[in-house]
């Protein structure tokens, strides 16, 4: 006997050491209760470039409400769905934890949680995202820590005002303001089920993204908080046969996303994660707001028409009877005009479906989803039903994507909408600053952060022409220059090619100048065969091009790759009069105190001649007039610019530029399959940079090119490139058009150009 007294004496007190210290270890470097009672911290403030507040980088950036003002009926949906027993636990629920152990036992699978408000607070209070079972047992730790500490009330303000919503909204107050246009102080019991349920998944039951299961999520709510006692039977049928109005369709901020992933990464890489949460920096940058938010739409509008183009998927899932008869209606989330969201098919004829929009009768003509009658199949085949009519694409149950156009006496008129597999990017900057006024780098941020416009690679294709261009007219080759389009073949040791043009038809005598307009490939690439390959790349490089190059003949069809930012930036000295610009992002960066930490300032540098530059412009305003880029003549003015299309059609592009805003689109699927039959730049990208920049011209009236000093104007022969007797080109003259030369470099009058000889065949072979 006394020898097993003796030895619990010594059992026992180790183990209490034991579990003494490991509680100490792991709740070793926890954040204290005072650090957790503290309201925001100095994180970094980002400002627009008209300085306004566009975002705020914290660890903590929601708007404090005392707990007094919350309404009770928040606070008791978020207890009732979240931790129903959080009054009578102490941090941790182990009847919950077990009763999830025994679910999630049964399914096989994650179904069920056991974290308690309280730990939920302390896993929003750790600043690094680590999913370890340190972390795990600090959580648990810290929450015990919490209740000892403070009061239930206190628990849950501190909870409330921290808790993410989504879309950007940390707190109560932010997302009735970013939902209902509200402060939380005026939320209804219908408005304070929904918020309370979207804490779950702020994304899969967003009513922006898909008001059904918003609806579905808030009924869920509202039967906890009846069940619980906190509300009755009569007031729960009332909440839920309430309709939602929404603010707007989702907040413009989302548009800012990826200018704000770069300003974010750029930050933390050069400052460090502390600074950047909580050191109080302010960063001021190039963005305009506006163009900002028109470039992002210009963008999703083009993907999605692309897409059409392609075919209907068909519908994204099919739910069972018994789901589609709860869901009819009951009136739900009202989606907002132009809105695109989910919607289930409840009857369906040949002319026309009724679906369910959150609860609402929509009603889906045939005329508005004409587009579908092309169909892909498993596998990737295509049916095109040349009858078309709704009921071979749609059945009841079919869950689809449907665009509101109009509501109407409780009933809405949608149209069939789709969600482009294709990506693309739109990058804009002020040519004579370098100022980024919009950086869009794909369809939507949260689908993929990836940022095409500043790391997507793609080959160019005759996006590059300009500059295979550009370095001709620098060596003094005038647009008048006349070359024959007519077959061609180069041959070098082991091999030969023969370059087509793109509608493997040849037009005989050509002009530079018509050549660009209607991006004829053979005359390119015999043009680079004359200047030289290592002298258009040492062009391309004076330009900005830091891209690795070809060095063989197939650069003049664009076979470098390069991202839409680098390739805008190489047309900046033709817009901007011969001078290279540093595209700019962050204009200055102010610390706590104000003290600058950094400012970036303009960088220009002369690169070619004002002459150049206007000449190669005035032949880019050609391809608007007169060739690939015609989409862009709805702007009116002075537009210049350049269509780009690769090979199978992986890449399309559109560059150009106005005299005070240059801007580029490019079009494609990341995994670099071909986009479709006539997918060209001037399909699939010209709309998307027209339908931006019909914005942008709108908001300001636009200057015009205006031709430098030593630029001369002559009559010339559209067939041989010769001057005609120094006399005015006839109005609407085909044989004869108006040519501006730079002076010195136009050819005596009545003479023809000599046929190009290459300066270098070493350079031809790929």
């Amino acid at each position: 006997m006394k020898f097993w007294a003796i030895l619990l004496l010594i059992i026992i007190p180790l183990i209490a050491g034991t579990a003494v210290g490991g509680y100490l270890g792991v709740i070793k470097g926890a954040p204290s209760i005072e650090e957790l009672k503290k309201g925001n911290m100095p994180g970094t403030k980002i400002y627009a470039d008209d300085d306004t507040l566009i975002t705020e980088i914290s660890a903590r950036k929601s708007i404090q409400v005392p707990f007094r003002e919350i309404p009770r009926n928040l606070i008791n949906a978020v207890v009732s769905v979240e931790d129903a027993r959080f009054y009578k636990h102490k941090g941790i629920d182990y009847i919950a934890i077990i009763r999830a152990a025994l679910t999630d036992l049964y399914y096989h699978r994650v179904k069920e949680g056991g974290s308690t408000i309280t730990q939920q607070l302390a896993k929003i209070t750790f600043l690094s995202p680590e999913r370890t079972l340190k972390r795990k047992l600090r959580e648990a730790a810290l929450a015990i820590k919490i209740e000892r500490h403070l009061s239930k009330d206190e628990i849950l303000e501190l909870y409330l005002n921290r808790v993410y919503f989504g879309h950007g909204a940390y707190g109560v107050e932010k997302a009735a303001k970013l939902f209902f246009g509200k402060p939380v102080t005026r939320l209804t019991l219908p408005e304070c089920a929904l918020l309370a349920g979207l804490i779950k998944g702020p994304a899969e039951f967003s009513p922006f993204i898909n008001p059904a299961k918003a609806k579905q999520r808030q009924a869920f709510v509202l039967e906890r908080m009846h069940h619980e006692g906190y509300i009755t039977g009569a007031q729960m049928r009332q909440a839920v046969s309430t309709p939602i109005r929404l603010s707007s369709v989702r907040p413009p901020s989302e548009s800012y996303a990826y200018f704000i992933d770069y300003v974010k990464k750029y930050l933390i890489e050069k400052y460090g994660p502390e600074k950047v949460y909580e050191g109080g920096l302010k960063v001021y940058t190039t963005m305009q707001k506006d163009y900002q938010v028109a470039a992002q739409e210009a963008l999703r509008e083009g993907l999605r028409a692309v897409d059409k183009r392609e075919g209907w998927r068909g519908p994204l899932r099919h739910v069972n009877s018994f789901t589609l008869k709860t869901r009819a209606g009951v009136p739900g989330v009202m989606p907002p005009r132009s809105g695109i969201t989910e919607a289930t098919v409840v009857e369906v004829t040949p002319g026309r479906a009724l679906v369910n929009v959150g609860g609402y009768t929509g009603v889906l003509l045939k005329k508005d989803a004409m587009w579908a009658q092309k169909v892909i199949l498993p596998g990737g085949h295509v049916k095109i039903f040349r009858k078309f009519t709704l009921n071979k694409i749609l059945s009841p149950g079919d869950v689809i994507l449907v665009r509101v156009k109009s509501a109407s006496r409780g009933y809405l008129s949608v149209s069939l909408e789709q969600d482009p597999l294709a990506q693309g990017a739109l990058v804009s900057i002020d040519p004579k600053t370098g100022f980024v006024r919009a950086l869009v780098g794909g369809y939507d941020y949260l689908r993929s952060d990836y940022d095409r416009a500043l790391y997507a690679k793609r080959q160019a294709g005759s996006a590059f022409k300009p500059l295979i261009y550009g370095a001709a007219i620098n060596d003094g080759i005038p647009p008048s220059y006349v070359i024959d389009d007519e077959p061609v073949t180069f041959q070098w040791p082991g091999g030969s090619w023969s370059p087509q043009n793109y509608e493997h038809k040849f037009y005989g005598p050509t002009s530079l100048r018509d050549a660009l307009a209607h991006s004829r490939n053979v005359v390119t690439v015999k043009l680079l065969d004359y200047i030289g390959v290592a002298n258009a790349i040492a062009f391309a490089r004076q330009m900005g091009v830091e891209e690795a190059m070809p060095r063989d003949l197939t650069l003049a069809l664009g076979t470098l790759s390069i991202t839409p930012l680098d390739l805008l930036c190489a047309y900046a000295p033709y817009c901007n009069g011969g001078t290279k610009v540093r595209p700019i992002l962050i204009k200055y960066i102010t610390d706590s105190r104000g003290r600058i930490l950094e400012a970036n300032e303009p960088s220009t540098a002369r690169v070619i001649s004002p002459q150049v530059a206007f000449l190669m412009t005035s032949m880019l305003e050609d391809v608007v007039r007169n060739g690939t880029g015609y989409h862009a003549r709805v702007l009116g003015g002075d537009v210049a610019a350049k269509t780009g299309t690769t090979s199978d059609y992986r890449d399309a592009w559109f560059v150009g530029y106005t005299p005070d805003l240059m801007a580029a689109v490019w079009v494609g699927f990341d995994n670099m399959r071909p986009l479709g039959q006539g997918e060209t730049g001037s399909r699939a990208a010209s709309p998307i940079w027209v339908n931006y920049m019909r914005y942008v011209l709108g908001k300001s009236p636009a200057d015009t090119f205006e031709p430098p000093e030593g630029i001369v104007s002559y009559t010339v022969d559209s067939a041989t490139g010769a001057i005609i007797n120094n006399s005015p080109a006839p109005a609407s003259s085909p044989e004869y058009y108006k040519e501006y030369f730079i002076q010195g470099t136009e050819p005596p009058a009545e003479k023809r150009f000599e046929p190009l000889q290459p300066r270098n065949g070493s350079d031809r072979a790929p």
